[in-house]
């Protein structure tokens, strides 16, 4: 397989951390996806995808078990 954005040939199974924004919140979601040694890009397959939308409609309703690791502040 050869990334589409550089066409590097290195892919490689990664453990990733992808991003939700829920409201003000950000939930990190582990997955391993294949992702390219050289630029970065990652490939996420229809299960993945599933996974990642099912966790989002879940701690949008409230109905997920979440872990606070911190916080975030701004300054007005």
């Amino acid at each position: 397989m050869k990334c589409v954005v550089c066409h590097g040939e290195q892919i490689q199974m990664s453990d990733v951390r992808e991003e939700l924004k829920i409201a003000n919140d950000i939930v990190y979601v582990p997955v391993k996806v294949p992702v390219c040694q050289t630029c970065g890009e990652r490939y996420y397959d229809r299960r993945t995808v599933r996974l990642l939308e099912e966790i989002e409609l879940q701690a949008r309703q409230g109905r997920s078990e979440l872990e606070e690791v911190g916080k975030v502040f701004l300054h007005k």
